[in-house]
């Protein structure tokens, strides 16, 4: 009996128009809330923010005029070494003594610079044509230093010139100094065969080195300079480390490429 009461109520108000209607409970509407605002910060950051894109690379510092593989022009044993690695000669300068069958002969340094690396050693034998020394052509005036970065051809394409380059330096570990500051000054237009890279960095072993991949793209990255720094240029610490940089020192690049905003990867 009390069954069939119900069911005769349910038939007078099959509608039940005259109850509220309830549309969500108090945690589904939370959950819209929070889930609007979200879409509406992800569609603001879409439209203002910006993603950067970079490209990491290996490098060396080094002069602007690169360097040059000095050869023995005599066959003979040396007797003396006239120069140490970092010391800067004139062009003409002697660098080692050789005993030929002719007499003592100078081998010097035809157009000067910094002797980067001493090959030969007192005893040693030569043969006109072996490698004695590396030398970096002198600075024009009071030309700074610049990192040289070699790319594959296909991902320095997309490198423009001006963009900001973070310079990870072997010698100042980046947990005490920081990062040396530049900006891409120029892009080679080739690639480069390792006896045109031996050529610039006086040095074939390196040259090996950043062609193991191939034949790499020159990236020349121009230092911002500072005069609050020991080295002379600016780092993302304050001070940098105390010590001037020295040229051929090996580093890691990372260069900034351009940013985006996130819309236009939507856009056609």
């Amino acid at each position: 009996m009390q069954f069939r009461q119900k069911a005769l109520s349910k038939l007078q108000s099959p509608e039940e128009l005259d109850l509220p209607v309830r549309l969500a409970r108090p945690q589904g509407r939370l959950v819209l809330a929070v889930t609007f605002l979200v879409m509406l910060a992800a569609a603001y950051w879409a439209l203002t923010g910006s993603v950067s894109a970079s490209q990491s690379a290996p490098g060396v510092l080094t002069g602007p005029q690169g360097g040059y593989v000095l050869e023995s022009p005599v066959t003979g044993q040396v007797t003396r070494v006239l120069a140490a690695e970092g010391d800067s000669l004139t062009p003409g300068a002697p660098l080692l003594l050789v005993a030929t069958d002719e007499g003592d002969e100078e081998v010097a340094a035809v157009a000067g610079g910094r002797v980067t690396t001493l090959i030969a050693r007192e005893g040693a034998v030569l043969t006109a044509g072996d490698e004695v020394a590396t030398l970096e052509h002198p600075p024009q005036g009071d030309e700074p230093l610049v990192a040289v970065l070699y790319l594959p051809g296909d991902s320095a394409s997309a490198v423009p010139v001006g963009a900001r380059v973070d310079l990870d330096v072997q010698s100042a570990p980046r947990e005490r100094f920081g990062v040396l500051r530049g900006r891409v000054q120029a892009v080679g237009g080739a690639p480069q065969t390792p006896e045109q890279l031996a050529g610039f960095l006086g040095d074939a072993q390196l040259a090996a080195s950043f062609a193991e991949q191939g034949n790499p793209v020159a990236v020349v990255v121009e230092l911002e300079r500072s005069p609050d720094t020991e080295s002379g240029y600016r780092w993302s610490s304050a001070e940098g480390p105390p010590f001037v940089l020295d040229s051929r020192t090996p580093v890691t690049a990372t260069i900034r490429l351009s940013e985006q905003r996130p819309v236009d990867w939507l856009l056609p």
